[in-house]
Protein backbone atom coordinates (compact mmCIF):
# COMPACT_ATOMS: atom_id res chain seq x y z
CA UNK A 1 0.00 0.00 0.00
CA UNK A 2 3.01 2.23 0.74
CA UNK A 3 4.21 1.88 -2.61
CA UNK A 4 1.27 2.61 -4.41
CA UNK A 5 0.67 5.90 -2.67
CA UNK A 6 4.23 6.68 -3.08
CA UNK A 7 3.97 5.82 -7.00
CA UNK A 8 0.39 7.61 -7.00
CA UNK A 9 2.57 10.76 -5.61
CA UNK A 10 5.35 10.60 -7.91
CA UNK A 11 2.57 10.66 -10.57
CA UNK A 12 0.88 13.69 -9.29
CA UNK A 13 4.04 15.44 -9.19
CA UNK A 14 4.48 14.62 -12.98
CA UNK A 15 1.05 15.72 -13.68
CA UNK A 16 1.88 19.17 -12.05
CA UNK A 17 4.66 19.52 -14.30
CA UNK A 18 2.93 18.47 -17.25
CA UNK A 19 0.30 21.28 -16.34
CA UNK A 20 2.47 23.95 -15.76
CA UNK A 21 4.32 22.96 -18.40
CA UNK A 22 0.73 23.00 -20.73
CA UNK A 23 -0.45 25.83 -19.28
CA UNK A 24 3.07 27.94 -20.16
CA UNK A 25 2.76 27.27 -23.44
CA UNK A 26 -0.94 28.07 -24.03
CA UNK A 27 -4.56 26.20 -23.44
CA UNK A 28 -4.59 22.55 -22.09
CA UNK A 29 -7.11 21.02 -20.60
CA UNK A 30 -7.12 17.61 -18.29
CA UNK A 31 -7.48 15.55 -20.80
CA UNK A 32 -4.48 16.96 -22.13
CA UNK A 33 -2.50 16.32 -19.36
CA UNK A 34 -4.33 12.61 -19.00
CA UNK A 35 -3.40 12.01 -22.95
CA UNK A 36 0.27 13.09 -22.16
CA UNK A 37 0.39 10.48 -18.98
CA UNK A 38 -0.72 7.80 -20.51
CA UNK A 39 1.50 8.20 -23.58
CA UNK A 40 4.59 8.41 -21.61
CA UNK A 41 3.51 5.46 -19.03
CA UNK A 42 2.97 3.14 -22.02
CA UNK A 43 4.85 3.65 -25.01
CA UNK A 44 7.53 1.35 -25.59
CA UNK A 45 11.18 2.27 -24.58
CA UNK A 46 12.95 3.21 -27.77
CA UNK A 47 15.24 1.02 -29.55
CA UNK A 48 19.19 1.02 -28.48
CA UNK A 49 21.39 2.12 -31.26
CA UNK A 50 23.63 -0.66 -32.77
CA UNK A 51 27.63 0.41 -30.80
CA UNK A 52 30.05 1.13 -33.73
CA UNK A 53 32.89 -0.89 -33.43
CA UNK A 54 36.57 1.32 -34.66
CA UNK A 55 38.69 -2.03 -34.77
CA UNK A 56 40.18 -3.97 -31.90
CA UNK A 57 42.39 -2.55 -29.79
CA UNK A 58 45.69 -4.16 -29.82
CA UNK A 59 46.85 -6.97 -27.27
CA UNK A 60 49.49 -5.41 -24.75
CA UNK A 61 52.86 -5.45 -25.72
CA UNK A 62 52.14 -6.18 -28.65
CA UNK A 63 52.74 -3.39 -32.00
CA UNK A 64 50.96 -0.08 -31.77
CA UNK A 65 50.90 1.78 -35.74
CA UNK A 66 48.49 4.86 -36.55
CA UNK A 67 47.30 2.53 -39.55
CA UNK A 68 43.69 1.62 -39.16
CA UNK A 69 39.76 3.35 -38.47
CA UNK A 70 40.78 3.26 -34.65
CA UNK A 71 42.68 6.54 -34.58
CA UNK A 72 40.66 8.76 -37.30
CA UNK A 73 38.01 9.54 -34.48
CA UNK A 74 40.57 11.49 -32.16
CA UNK A 75 42.81 13.03 -35.19
CA UNK A 76 41.38 16.51 -35.08
CA UNK A 77 40.83 16.85 -31.03
CA UNK A 78 42.82 19.51 -29.63
CA UNK A 79 45.55 19.46 -27.53
CA UNK A 80 47.79 21.01 -25.21
CA UNK A 81 51.51 21.39 -26.12
CA UNK A 82 54.06 23.02 -23.59
CA UNK A 83 58.35 23.23 -23.45
CA UNK A 84 59.59 22.80 -20.45
CA UNK A 85 62.86 24.55 -19.68
CA UNK A 86 63.47 22.63 -16.22
CA UNK A 87 61.85 22.39 -12.86
CA UNK A 88 62.45 22.86 -8.90
CA UNK A 89 60.73 22.75 -5.79
CA UNK A 90 60.75 25.77 -3.35
CA UNK A 91 59.04 26.25 0.14
CA UNK A 92 56.19 28.56 -0.33
CA UNK A 93 58.11 30.80 1.62
CA UNK A 94 60.46 31.28 -0.76
CA UNK A 95 57.87 31.54 -3.55
CA UNK A 96 56.34 34.46 -2.07
CA UNK A 97 59.21 35.94 -1.44
CA UNK A 98 60.01 36.12 -5.14
CA UNK A 99 59.76 39.35 -7.30
CA UNK A 100 60.70 41.21 -10.56
CA UNK A 101 64.63 40.40 -10.71
CA UNK A 102 64.54 37.07 -8.56
CA UNK A 103 66.13 34.04 -9.51
CA UNK A 104 65.13 30.44 -9.67
CA UNK A 105 67.29 27.71 -9.94
CA UNK A 106 66.35 24.69 -12.29
CA UNK A 107 67.56 21.03 -12.06
CA UNK A 108 68.60 21.65 -16.05
CA UNK A 109 72.33 22.66 -16.99
CA UNK A 110 72.71 25.23 -19.65
CA UNK A 111 72.56 23.83 -23.28
CA UNK A 112 70.42 20.80 -21.95
CA UNK A 113 67.51 20.18 -24.69
CA UNK A 114 63.80 21.21 -23.39
CA UNK A 115 61.32 18.63 -22.75
CA UNK A 116 58.06 18.83 -25.31
CA UNK A 117 54.77 17.66 -23.15
CA UNK A 118 51.57 17.01 -24.64
CA UNK A 119 48.80 17.13 -22.18
CA UNK A 120 51.91 16.71 -19.51
CA UNK A 121 52.99 13.55 -21.35
CA UNK A 122 56.58 13.42 -22.80
CA UNK A 123 56.65 13.26 -26.38
CA UNK A 124 60.23 14.87 -27.51
CA UNK A 125 63.15 16.89 -26.68
CA UNK A 126 63.92 19.90 -28.31
CA UNK A 127 66.67 23.37 -28.58
CA UNK A 128 64.95 26.85 -28.34
CA UNK A 129 65.51 28.58 -31.85
CA UNK A 130 63.88 32.25 -32.73
CA UNK A 131 62.31 32.59 -36.10
CA UNK A 132 61.03 36.22 -37.13
CA UNK A 133 61.82 37.70 -33.51
CA UNK A 134 59.78 34.65 -31.23
CA UNK A 135 60.75 31.95 -29.49
CA UNK A 136 60.22 28.54 -31.52
CA UNK A 137 61.78 25.06 -30.77
CA UNK A 138 63.51 22.61 -32.73
CA UNK A 139 62.83 19.56 -32.16
CA UNK A 140 65.84 17.11 -31.92
CA UNK A 141 65.07 13.43 -30.25
CA UNK A 142 61.19 12.29 -31.02
CA UNK A 143 59.50 9.35 -29.11
CA UNK A 144 57.90 7.16 -31.91
CA UNK A 145 54.83 7.50 -33.22
CA UNK A 146 53.79 3.86 -31.27
CA UNK A 147 55.31 4.83 -28.47
CA UNK A 148 53.47 8.15 -27.98
CA UNK A 149 50.74 5.90 -28.35
CA UNK A 150 51.14 3.55 -25.67
CA UNK A 151 51.51 6.23 -23.44
CA UNK A 152 48.17 7.20 -24.61
CA UNK A 153 46.69 4.06 -22.23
Amino acid sequence: MADEKETSAEEQALADEWAAALSEAGDASQDDIDALMNQGMSAPLAPKAPIEEFGHAPKHGGPVSLDGPNLDVILDIPVSISMEVGSTDISIRNLLQLNQGSVVELDRLAGEPLDVLVNGTLIAHGEVVVVNEKFGIRLTDVISPSERIKKLR
